[in-house]
């Protein structure tokens, strides 16, 4: 048996007060954010070593990595599809890799070459993903990841020649790359991570074989620090497209349009266009994703010699339910909706004429996985809470769509049900429910549960097979999801019903839940365990500091939980239009009235909490687990574990080699059967 750490490390208390908008607020542990301070570093040895000891003794870990290891190494999963004439390019991750590689296809039923392997770097934590293809498939730019940041360097491969060139762009944020088509450099907006012009965001032009510090400014974004800029691009036309977008409360982008083969320059197109507003280019056409005069979302076709908003012509229309995701395809438009669990994916001309649509079971999840780059052909991916990611090949002429890969999961689907219910919020709105648990189990009732959510930003959470569901579901758990207020489940006003000021109203739709399995005697008390990331790690963090006598155990990944200074890190003030900011007064009472670690209360029995984070977090910082582990395991009189997981290779971005993503997963599953004292068994749905 591993020795146990009993008791957590003692940290010690540096409060710093300060007055916000009439109010005084202490932080205990403000020095907590400093995250290369040899102070904290020293606090995170000690607080690894702890949880680390506690993972070690867990009962089942054994049991569990024969089964974790099944389900994620079962088959050979490709992602990222992108087609560019007659060849295929995508990442693959194959059984025997630690990490994805980039993989090129000559044909739907050709021979795969090996394009870009991580396991050649120098760190085998490092990921791949493509950034850009030419339009002749010569040239591939590719981003390349050490750990789950958001910045990546960017280095391009020749497929002919299968060489790197020298022409890299360093560590950064692109947010846009496009190859010029005589095939003599790539335009790019890259903002460098460090160096003199990690403030700098324009839009330059590299020639192959040059001094990248000898690339010349081809546009320029005055204020930088307040807006965001990207590029577009059309290869019919030679036309470039640079989207300047402002960030926080009040959205508004602005598009100029840039002609190469006259060599004119950048001509304004679109002024100050509010709400979410995402051009691109199909057909040699300008179009554009808007919930301007469609909350629920349209596209549009734009003509640049008519382009005030008054003549745009409507392609694919606003319906009660708000439009997801969308790709091109040839000369066709595809669009996904969301209704409550079930996705439906509709398909349209360049015309806006209504085409046949591609039909999927209720309780799927499709995505749409194209990017909006000349391609002939659909790939989409479907999944299920029994079925794995598949993806599908369409061709809108031949009206055809197959298998890109084979299906098929060590699981037999039979044996998990599922069920869609409705429960009352605080206020009586009704709230859509999902179930799935072992067909025997299904509707047995007191059953150990695992609840989560999201319930932000308009996104949705719809049935997906996950490793850790799965597992949870063979062991006897209620799998249980709401479609909480703040996604967009039931179409933009679902979004806005829980939007800055209103947010409260998605805990509540979450806590409501959980009194809801208990009533009905679906759970049982001291039976329901809550998980949840990046803003449905804010939820979490919510619900265990106002209803912390409903849950058993929490798994709390990537959170935001200081809501006074979320703002004041990386690039979370860009947000604020979905929290609001601490700097506006108004926000300020509502962000402090929820803000979860204003809201520990010394002496709470509070219920066991894993955090997990990085220090490559770059989204979502990792000061908040940080400071609210120290604050739980200081104030929690339960004597449950308050534990954190933290690396510093881990990101936002799931990108960890999968070895290491086996063991997170041993740690996470193990956590959650222990709290809930779920003995660990080798049933299972297959």
């Amino acid at each position: 048996m591993p020795s146990v750490i009993v008791a957590p490390p003692f940290t010690p208390v540096d409060p710093v007060t300060e007055t916000l908008h009439g109010v005084e607020i202490t932080d205990p542990y403000r020095w907590l954010e400093d995250q290369n301070s040899p102070q904290t570093r020293a606090w995170l040895e000690e607080q690894i070593a702890y949880t680390h000891s506690r993972f070690d003794a867990a009962p089942g870990r054994e049991e569990l990595r024969e089964r974790v290891r099944d389900l994620l190494t079962f088959k050979e999963t490709m992602f990222e599809p992108w087609n560019v004439g007659d060849r295929y390019f995508y990442l693959k991750q194959y059984k025997d890799r630690e990490q994805p590689v980039i993989v090129m296809r000559d044909g739907s039923a050709g021979e795969e070459s090996i394009l870009v392997d991580p396991a050649t770097r120098t760190t085998c934590s490092g990921a791949v993903s493509i950034a850009a293809i030419s339009h002749d498939g010569r040239f591939l730019a590719y981003c390349v990841r050490e750990g789950g940041t958001d910045h990546a360097a960017l280095e391009i491969l020749t497929t002919d020649q299968m060489a790197i060139l020298p022409d890299r762009l360093p560590d950064g944020f692109c947010t846009g790359l496009a190859f010029s088509l005589d095939g003599s450099g790539f335009y790019y907006s890259h903002r460098e991570l460090q160096g003199a012009r990690q403030d700098h965001k324009a839009v330059r032009f590299h020639l192959f074989g040059t001094d990248r510090n000898q690339d010349q400014d081809v546009f320029v974004v005055d204020d930088a620090k307040t807006l965001s800029l990207a590029v577009i691009h059309s290869l019919q036309t030679g036309v470039l497209g640079y989207v300047v977008s402002s960030l926080g409360k009040h959205r508004r982008t602005s598009v100029y349009l840039h002609e190469l083969r006259t060599g004119d320059v950048p001509k304004l197109l679109l002024n100050n266009i509010p709400g979410i507003f995402v051009p691109f280019f199909a057909q040699g056409r300008l179009l554009a994703y808007t919930d301007m005069a469609a909350p629920n979302f349209r596209v549009i076709i734009i003509d640049p010699e008519a382009p005030d908003p008054a003549h745009w012509h409507e392609i694919v229309p606003e319906t009660s339910r708000r439009i997801q995701q969308f790709a091109i395809a040839g000369d066709r438009i595809i669009v996904n909706r969301i209704d409550r669990f079930s996705t439906s994916v509709e398909m349209f001309s360049l015309n806006g004429i209504r085409q046949q649509d591609l039909h999927f079971p209720s309780y799927v999840t499709v995505d749409l996985l194209n990017q909006t780059t000349a391609t002939e052909k659909l790939f989409c991916s479907y999944t299920s809470v029994s079925c794995p990611p598949t993806v599908v090949c369409y061709d809108p002429h031949l009206e055809s769509m197959f298998n890109w890969e084979p299906s098929g999961a060590p699981l037999d689907s039979s044996l998990i049900a599922v069920e869609e219910v409705v429960y009352p919020s605080k206020d009586g709105t009704s709230i859509p429910l999902f179930l799935a648990a072992r067909s025997d189990l299904l509707h047995s009732g007191d059953l150990p549960t695992f609840l989560t959510g999201y319930g932000g930003f308009g996104s949705c959470v719809t049935p997906r097979f996950s490793v850790l569901g799965t597992i949870l579901i063979e062991q006897g758990f209620l799998f249980a999801v709401p479609a909480l207020r703040g996604g967009s489940e039931l179409g933009e006003q679902w979004h806005l019903a829980a939007k800055r000021e209103q947010r409260q109203k998605s805990f509540d739709d979450f806590i409501a839940a959980a009194e809801w399995l208990l009533t009905t005697g679906r759970s049982a008390p001291e039976r329901i365990a809550i998980g949840g990331g990046s803003n449905a790690g804010l939820l979490v963090g919510a619900a265990i500091t106002q209803r912390p006598d409903l849950f058993r155990a929490a798994v709390c990944l990537g959170p935001l939980l200081d809501m006074i200074r979320y703002h004041l890190f990386d690039s979370a003030g860009d947000w604020a239009d979905e929290y609001g900011s601490a700097a506006d007064p108004r926000d300020f009472i509502s962000l402090l009235s929820y803000s979860p670690y204003h809201c520990v209360t010394p002496g709470v029995e509070y219920p066991a909490v894993l955090f997990i984070s990085g220090d490559s977090d770059t989204r979502c910082n990792p000061m908040h687990v940080r400071k609210m582990a120290a604050r739980l395991q200081a104030a929690s009189s339960s004597g449950r574990s308050v534990l954190l997981d933290y690396k510093p290779t881990w990101g936002h971005s799931p990108v960890q080699p999968r070895s290491i993503k086996i063991e997170a997963l041993i740690d996470r599953l193990a956590f959650i059967c222990g709290e809930l004292g779920v003995r660990i068994q080798s049933k299972r749905c297959a």
